[in-house]
């Protein structure tokens, strides 16, 4: 790696803005910003890495949930949603915030007496990570010319399978470093695990896993999960903790920071995944979403009253339904759930203190408790939330997917399917602990919960057929997903499933994005790169067919 960067100067790699979070190691009293190339401290430099990448998994969890449903989409065409510019932020923290600060520590590490090798292993496996990616996402990415700009002052591209053979590299040599106990520098921060390699070394593994289900290399995957080397417990989950601090920075969770403000809910809620989760009765429902009113115009509220359309707040109440909607909720949710349809490109209407907000999993906003009151700033845990990037019950659904292509039986994925729930549900139901004012007895009684996964259960092995099956197993993974997302468009794109997505609100919003563009930022200064045209280009890995066949809901 070294050799690629070679020609890059550490004075560069300091002049990276670095963000902060709370936490009361990272209230730096010196600058990285003002430090001379001789004076660079590796560990200010690992920190910009860790927000760097903490910066990308937000921006791929927001761009994956949003396609699918996991979140609200508020444009029409998908064209027009995801341009050039939705790719910058996500290529900036790739190169600039982690690529080249790991090189900066890689020149360091041999001329100090200090052993940086935990820093580096670090910065392998988040690179490794975001390089992964961005691959599924734009389908190519800058390596082997990278940050080389003496040599290529115009990089060009590597094709998709070379970059994931570079970063399953990356994730062998973060994995040999781990395995070797190394400790973490006494001035270091890891905001992940706390120094704890052995952490580290499950999480190397499980992006390693992620590698293999993308790519349909089950052998590759099953061999991981026979080491038992991998993130099995919540307590190993790979997440990224936020603070409660409003300014100078803002470490709250974005959600919760667009959430809660005196003016009330800013972005929606997603009409399909608090449909989904009502119609199944879904414990997690009062975690994820808190309900500022306790009905909705044009459904029915808790008590089962009709309440009136609304043109001022809910425009759409009055609308007819178009003929695409027919069998899907088009507006209106019962029992207060306010959110918006995907696709839904109207105005912002006065109804900040109406909509749902998020709850206190995993933004840290309210528990909902039927108090039906306003949100507000510091209301629930104050912000102080996660940002989820791989959970233990997330890989319990991969290795559902992977049993299943595999052949195995009903039995035996539905067993996946369990542990999966269990460990989504019980992490979720945590967080009932960082509201002080939340009324408990509204959590679902241990008996509802095991009642639920049961039905679940049920629902897959009474399945009639495959595609019965895998929209119980695709709707439960996505449910799980919320608060992440990069990997529902990943599952999505390679399955088809689940096909219970609610339709765009427009009737033909063009092709479902395959891959984004280029960044656009890229495009402007690289004369050797000429942005697409489309979102149809799919990536090394998509062999499904094209637009407009697939996938069957759009």
């Amino acid at each position: 790696m070294k050799k690629i960067f070679k020609y890059i100067s550490i004075v560069l790699m300091v002049l990276v803005p670095l963000s902060s979070c709370e936490t009361t190691e990272l209230d730096l009293q010196t600058d990285p910003n003002s430090l001379s190339g001789d004076q660079a401290d590796p560990n200010l430099l690992l920190n910009t890495m860790q927000l760097g990448y903490r910066n990308a998994m937000t921006s791929f969890n927001n761009n994956g949930a949003q396609m699918t449903r996991i979140e609200y989409m508020s444009g029409r065409i998908y064209f027009n949603n995801f341009t050039g510019g939705t790719s910058n932020g996500l290529w900036n923290n790739t190169y600039v915030d982690i690529m080249s600060n790991l090189l900066a520590i890689e020149e360091i590490d041999p001329n100090t007496t200090q052993d940086y090798s935990f820093n580096i292993g670090m910065g392998k496996a988040m690179l490794a990570h975001t390089l992964l990616l961005t691959v599924d996402y734009i389908g190519e990415a800058v390596y082997s010319q990278a940050l080389n700009p003496l040599e290529y002052p115009a990089p060009l591209m590597d094709d998709g399978p070379s970059v994931y053979a570079a970063a399953l590299t990356l994730l062998d040599e973060a994995a040999a470093i781990f395995a070797s106990s190394p400790s973490l520098p006494s001035a270091a921060i890891d905001l992940y695990y706390g120094g704890d390699a052995s952490k580290w070394l499950k999480a190397v593994n499980t992006i390693k896993m992620k590698a293999y289900i993308t790519t349909g290399d089950i052998a590759s995957f099953n061999s991981i999960v026979n080491s038992g080397n991998y993130i099995t417990s919540s307590a190993d989950d790979l997440q990224f903790q936020y603070g409660t601090r409003i300014l100078n920075p803002d470490s709250r969770h974005p959600d919760y920071a667009g959430g809660y403000q005196d003016t009330g809910v800013g972005p929606y809620r997603s009409n399909w995944i608090m449909w989904q989760m009502g119609e199944l009765g879904d414990p997690r429902m009062r975690y994820y979403f808190y309900r500022q009113t306790d009905g909705t115009p044009g459904d029915v509220d808790v008590n089962g009253d009709a309440v009136p359309v609304d043109e001022e707040a809910l425009a759409c109440s009055l609308y007819v339904v178009p003929d695409h909607y027919a069998g899907y909720p088009y507006c209106s949710l019962p029992n207060g759930y306010w959110g918006r349809s995907h696709g839904n490109d109207e105005g912002g209407p006065p109804d900040g203190l109406l909509k749902t907000a998020p709850g206190v999993y995993p933004a840290a906003g309210n528990f909902d408790d039927d108090r039906f009151e306003g949100v507000e700033q510091g209301a629930g845990g104050a912000g102080a939330g996660i940002e989820p990037i791989i959970l233990a019950s997330y890989v319990d659904f991969w290795k559902a997917e992977a049993a299943y292509v595999s052949g195995a039986s009903d039995a035996t994925v539905a067993a996946f399917i369990q542990a999966g729930l269990t460990k989504s549900i019980a992490k979720t139901q945590s967080f009932i602990a960082v509201d002080p004012d939340a009324e408990t007895s509204y959590e679902p009684t241990p008996t509802e919960v095991t009642d639920y996964i049961a039905d679940i259960v049920a629902s897959y092995t009474g399945a009639a057929t495959a595609e019965e099956k895998m929209n119980v197993l695709g709707t439960q993974y996505f449910i799980a997903l919320y608060g992440s997302g990069a990997e529902a468009h990943n599952f999505y794109r390679r399955t088809g499933y689940p096909t219970n997505l609610l339709p765009n609100w427009e009737a033909d919003p063009g092709p479902y994005p395959r891959s984004f563009l280029y960044p656009s930022d890229e495009v402007i200064t690289n004369p050797n790169l000429t942005q697409k045209t489309d979102l149809t280009t799919q990536v090394f890995w998509d062999t499904n067919p094209g637009y407009p066949s697939f996938p069957p809901s759009n």
